[in-house]
């Protein structure tokens, strides 16, 4: 086999990448259709209808990468999957039944007759929501090493306010990119007030974060990597704060750099996501498991990394294809 000369020490750190991978992939894909979803207005079929067609082509592709995150979690670190999921079994029953809901409610309201369609449209809005809090309180929990007591529990909660926001604050630029008209109007009015709870929530989330683990707060406020961490929420700052200029001035820039607020979105979610990694980088379980503590036998990994190696490319050159033949505004919603 092409793979027989690599260490475990290796294979487990070119597994925790390919996991780390699919969880960015899935909170940007996904986020921002899940945040379209959250953002689902009570009344106004015609916005409905244009928000369900700007994620239409894309919403079940964006889904690969959780299972392929699942996977990896399962196939490499079998030992963390178990505890993981052990204490999360309730919000990842309730996350499943959420994107469940979202499934069904999506085919549901273009085929019930038009007295119905609210209906679903109501279970697809609450569907979303229950999916995002589901997340944001599970990442809460694992951030927390799997703590279940009376603080941790308070962090997962605004951990799961938080994660909606951001999805709801990316959800809102993806539909600045993709409409036009009054729905653009009312994406920019939701974008800029989830950008100021988004904000919020990095500042709590990041002072927490150094109360939760020894380790954490070491690498932060005393090893020299701390300055470049430290410059990671200032940049996400910086970013926020230009996003809220930009969203002030596109209305009137006809058109032009309707990409921006979600180009900007990408990259705080990148590095969000580049501070977590680094924060708990080697544990697969925060302050309790390592990724060598976890991983999985050599031999089966080195077997398995032949079948990631064709199936991730594969999955991301799809990805690129599908966003590359539906770029542009989304169409107008038909069902034949």
């Amino acid at each position: 086999m092409p793979f027989d000369s690599l260490s475990i020490e290796t294979l487990a750190n070119i597994y925790i990448g390919l996991l780390g991978l699919a969880v960015l992939l899935y909170a940007v894909l996904d986020g921002y259709d899940l945040g379209v979803g959250v953002l689902f207005p009570p009344r106004n079929e015609g916005f409905k209808d244009d928000m369900i067609a700007s994620i239409g082509p894309y919403w079940d592709a964006n889904e690969t990468w959780l299972v392929l995150a699942v996977g990896l979690l399962l196939i490499a670190f079998p030992m963390a999957h178990s505890q993981i999921l052990q204490a999360l079994y309730l919000p990842a029953t309730f996350m499943l039944l959420g994107l469940i809901l979202r499934g069904v409610s999506f085919d549901f309201r273009a085929k019930v007759p038009q007295g119905k369609k609210k209906k679903w449209d109501t279970c697809f809005k609450y569907g979303s929501l229950l999916t995002t809090l589901s997340q944001g309180y599970m990442l809460g929990i694992w951030v927390t090493g799997l703590r279940t007591d009376f603080l941790a529990q308070g962090f997962a909660l605004l951990a799961a306010l938080g994660v909606t926001a951001a999805y709801a604050f990316i959800g809102a630029c993806w539909l600045i990119l993709k409409t036009e008209g009054d729905l653009q109007q009312k994406a920019f009015y939701w974008a800029k007030r989830c950008l100021m709870i988004l904000a919020g929530g990095i500042i709590a989330v990041s002072f927490l974060n150094l109360t939760l683990h020894e380790s954490v707060r070491t690498l932060w406020l005393e090893s020299p990597a701390g300055f470049l961490l430290m410059a990671i929420p200032v940049a996400c700052f910086g970013l926020l704060a230009l996003c809220g200029v930009v969203l002030n001035k596109l209305p009137e820039a006809q058109g032009k750099g309707e990409w921006l607020p979600f180009a900007i979105a990408l990259l705080v979610f990148v590095l969000c996501f580049f501070a977590f990694g680094v924060s708990y980088y080697p544990y697969v379980v925060p302050g309790k498991l390592t990724i060598m503590d976890a991983v999985s036998d050599a031999n089966s990994l080195r077997f398995l990394l032949v079948g990631a190696v064709i199936v991730v490319p594969c999955i991301l050159a799809y990805t690129a294809m599908v966003y590359r033949i539906f770029s542009g505004k989304s169409e107008k919603l038909s069902y034949y």
